[in-house]
């Protein structure tokens, strides 16, 4: 019995997916909700289970071709043979096709090369297994081919023919040679075969990114002011409690969880950054879904902590920790990556200083935080050393005023640097 693999219904707004990575080749046994290809949305990967035990039959549609939703991309037999189809049995068949007999067989690397510098195959000697030519065959033949002939061979200051593929040719001014003078001239010649390029198409959601990042510059009017921050006592208090937050909840306390309790404060104080335009009015929300940016196997994406204003520390933590980890694995749900009305982004984890984050469409507002340095900052009259981080929060101006952005910012610096505020709600 042949049983159809369908593009299932992944969203509402989402009409054609971009087919990813085939888990199973043809003639492979598959059991019963076992992925067996990726299929990759404009905002999510998801993985596509067998609905019945059986053997792959057909791909009918290969990596990096779209299917509309309902579309059917590949076969299960469910009553199949184990083996391969006769088709495959021949392919890997040990005994040699005729085509391996008329001509030997030509690694991918090897092609490449062969291609760029314009060379026959009957040009090179294969000695590979079979008479498979090489990388290296091709390499050595190109070096042999470029080798000057005896009449035409440099001075004896010119390096052997053993000297690497890399080499300079010097040529000294005019007069006695002497150490103190430059060369002239210096012209490096580089074999092509190691000037390598790739193409590799961008995926779906890649390209979904880009288009939206495009949207938000070419449809908001977006400004970024900064401030920073001295987090002394946050990390005061993380070293204090840090080992009984952890036997307790399982999970380490983090910063992101003091600025998102930052960020809600601060947006209970100025609305507009939590509010959207759409149409000729302007949107204000009593909830707060905050967006944390974190890095996926495929991209960047934002996975939102709905109603983070009634969450605690630690299940702040143990959220992102877990978005964290299913990013990585291209788990999250489509649902997850919907909806929020601010968003955060750390660049500090990967060393960033100082940036002009994005935001996020129809989104009013992000912040951005940065790398924590110690920084001589002027105190009491005096110059000390803090762990310094800049913030910076990128808003649109046609909801949110300078004075608001700016007062947003003071806000979380307040809370940060005196983090019982966020307890005495003052």
């Amino acid at each position: 019995m042949e049983i159809e693999l369908k593009v299932p219904a992944v969203g509402e707004s989402i009409t054609e997916v971009e087919i990813g990575q085939w888990l199973k080749n043809e003639g492979d046994r598959v059991s019963k909700d076992e992925n067996v290809v990726a299929l990759e949305s404009e905002k999510t990967t998801l993985e596509l289970p067998a609905p019945a035990a059986g053997v792959i039959g057909k791909i009918l549609k290969r990596k990096g071709e779209t299917a509309k939703i309902g579309d059917i991309i590949g076969t299960i037999q469910q009553d199949g043979a184990a083996g391969k189809t006769e088709t495959q049995k021949q392919e890997f068949s040990p005994a040699p096709t005729e085509k391996f007999e008329k001509e030997p067989r030509v690694m991918p690397a090897a092609a490449r090369i062969m291609s760029e510098r314009g060379i026959k195959l009957e040009e090179v000697q294969g000695t590979g297994p079979g008479g498979r030519i090489l990388k290296e065959d091709v390499l050595k033949y190109t070096e042999a081919k470029d080798k000057p002939a005896p009449s035409q061979a440099a001075a004896p200051s010119t390096p052997p023919a053993s000297a690497p593929p890399l080499t300079s040719h010097l040529s000294p001014p005019p007069g006695p040679a002497s150490p103190l003078h430059a060369p002239a001239d210096i012209t490096m010649e580089v074999p092509t075969a190691f000037r390598q390029e790739q193409v590799v198409p961008m995926t779906r959601l890649r390209r979904t990114l880009a288009e939206r990042l495009v949207q938000a510059q070419h449809t908001a009017a977006l400004l970024t002011t900064f401030n920073e921050v001295d987090m002394s006592q946050v990390m005061n208090l993380r070293k204090e409690y840090q080992e009984s937050f952890t036997q307790k909840y399982g999970i380490k306390l983090g910063f992101m969880s003091f600025f998102v309790k930052a960020c809600i404060d601060a947006l209970h104080s100025i609305p507009a950054v939590n509010a959207e335009i759409r149409g000729t009015d302007i949107l204000y929300r009593n909830y707060f879904d905050i967006g944390v940016a974190v890095g996926g196997g495929r991209g960047l994406v934002v996975p939102v902590l709905r109603n983070a204003e009634r969450m605690s520390f630690a299940q702040i933590e143990l959220a992102i920790a877990d978005f964290a980890k299913r990013a990585k694995e291209n788990k999250l749900k489509l649902e997850e990556l919907q909806g929020g009305t601010f968003t955060i982004s750390n660049g500090g984890i990967y060393g960033s200083l100082l940036s002009t984050p994005i935001i996020n469409p129809p989104q009013s507002g992000i912040l951005g935080m940065h790398a924590i340095q110690e920084r001589p900052i002027a105190l009491g009259g005096q110059v000390v050393i803090r762990p310094m981080m800049y913030i910076a929060l990128t808003y649109d101006h046609r909801v949110v005023d300078g004075r608001e952005a700016v007062t947003f910012l003071k806000r979380i610096k307040e809370v940060i640097e005196n983090p019982t505020r966020i307890l005495l709600e003052v």
